[in-house]
């Protein structure tokens, strides 16, 4: 059964102006609750509230598997804090398998605290699955529109920051020579996220489509038609260019993909 409690804390948000340059610093609470592993790992998971938001990019912005821009909502869920760590992934990799055994140090850049990388799709979907039974509760990877929302956190400019981003805001263009540890800088999204922009790819569960045409606006995966050869990876890297950090931005992997700048964040059902 899952061994858990809830809280809040307090972390700040900044808002930058196009030169990069911080225009705005609020402090703000949000509700958590902690997954308790044992051997002092913990998981945290924000609740992130139902709303309404314009999923894609607008003219201007971005590509055309961004648009058409539309309307979708989504009801309220828990999502990780922080990208899944290495001693997050050892500590379910220990867990009774479900359909496929994972390598319990899959990493290339090994730190307890770091993103986990280099763990395919199918092997994202074990670590939900083995959670979800050791819990009791039901965890999976987010959907893209569940990620977008969460990652904007009511924002519509290209990054929850603002038009731009910086490096002492976020890790990318291989600026940190590798994945940062998880909160590295101190700041979140007005949601409490940390990390959604840059550090690790971050799995979600829609097969590719190539635009958002007849998409879903019930904050769902979007599992049919499409092509099912590939899945959804969300958030740049630290290796990317912050053109592929935007929260509208989405890119393609098979399934059975794995790389040193690829990991995951999990949602928990409400």
């Amino acid at each position: 059964m899952s061994n858990s409690h809830n809280s809040v804390y307090d972390y700040e948000v900044i808002t930058v102006d196009n030169q990069g340059k911080v225009r705005d610093r609020q402090k703000r609470q949000a509700e958590y609750r902690t997954e308790d592993f044992g051997q002092g790992v913990n998981l945290e998971l924000v609740m992130i509230p139902g709303g309404r938001f314009p999923m894609g990019s607008p003219k201007g912005e971005g590509n055309d598997s961004e648009r058409p821009q539309h309307l979708v909502t989504v009801a309220p869920f828990w999502l990780s804090r922080h990208p899944i760590t290495q001693a997050q992934w050892k500590a379910v990799a220990a867990f009774p398998q479900i359909k496929r055994a994972l390598n319990s140090t899959p990493a290339r850049f090994q730190r307890d605290n770091q993103p986990v990388e280099q763990v395919t799709w199918y092997d994202s979907v074990e670590f939900c699955d083995r959670l979800s039974q050791k819990t009791g509760l039901e965890y999976r990877l987010p959907s893209e529109a569940e990620w977008e929302y969460a990652c904007r956190a009511d924002t519509t400019t290209p990054f929850h920051f603002g038009p731009t981003l910086t490096t002492d805001l976020a890790n990318y263009n291989n600026h940190y020579k590798g994945p940062t540890e998880v909160g590295k800088f101190g700041v979140a999204n007005a949601f409490g996220l940390c990390d959604m922009h840059g550090n690790v790819w971050e799995w979600c569960l829609d097969h590719w489509h190539e635009n958002y045409q007849n998409a879903p606006i019930d904050g769902r995966a979007w599992v049919a038609g499409g092509d099912d050869r590939y899945r959804i990876r969300r958030g740049g890297s630290w290796a990317m260019n912050p053109e592929n950090s935007r929260s509208a931005s989405r890119f393609r992997n098979s399934p059975d993909f794995r790389f040193l700048n690829l990991g995951l964040r999990v949602v928990c059902v409400l």
